[in-house]
């Protein structure tokens, strides 16, 4: 639970998949199916100003019978997204996820510029690997293989 979100990202990767305010939802859905992502940050001048998720298509799109195809992700994205240090810990991470209820996190890296985003899937994923590993320890601890 100690872990930096940057160590995460180095195995992850960094590479981050954005559109702008103006995409509209059908072509934000087509670049997520695309790249297998659950959501998108939107970026408009080099500035971060929402994220756009599965959730937003959900809740307010689908829900309110909007036309994909002509409502832009500006009226349906979530608006100035938390975001979490990377030298935050995967424990600090699992926090704020779960005390805000989100899937989804902006990791920030120098100047508070984006520099990856995290999924509640990739940090149990650590977590497991991790606990796996300690486990595989204790057991060649115990057996004498160590």
């Amino acid at each position: 639970m100690q872990t930096p979100l940057n160590e995460i990202l180095e195995k992850k990767g960094t590479e981050i998949i954005s559109v702008s305010s103006a995409t509209n939802v059908t072509d934000a859905v087509r670049s997520m199916n695309s790249h297998s992502i659950g959501c998108l940050l939107v970026i408009d001048d080099g500035r971060t100003v929402g994220i756009f998720t599965e959730r937003d298509v959900l809740t307010r799109v689908i829900e309110h019978g909007r036309d994909h195809a002509a409502t832009p992700v500006a009226d349906v994205m979530s608006q100035d997204p938390v975001s979490i240090d990377h030298q935050a810990t995967l424990g600090e991470a699992m926090a704020v996820m779960r005390t805000r209820r989100f899937r989804h996190l902006v990791v920030t890296g120098e100047g508070g510029m984006p520099c990856g985003l995290l999924s509640i899937n990739d940090l149990i994923g650590w977590l497991v690997e991790d606990h796996e590993h300690e486990i595989e320890q204790l057991t060649n601890y115990i057996a004498g293989s160590y």
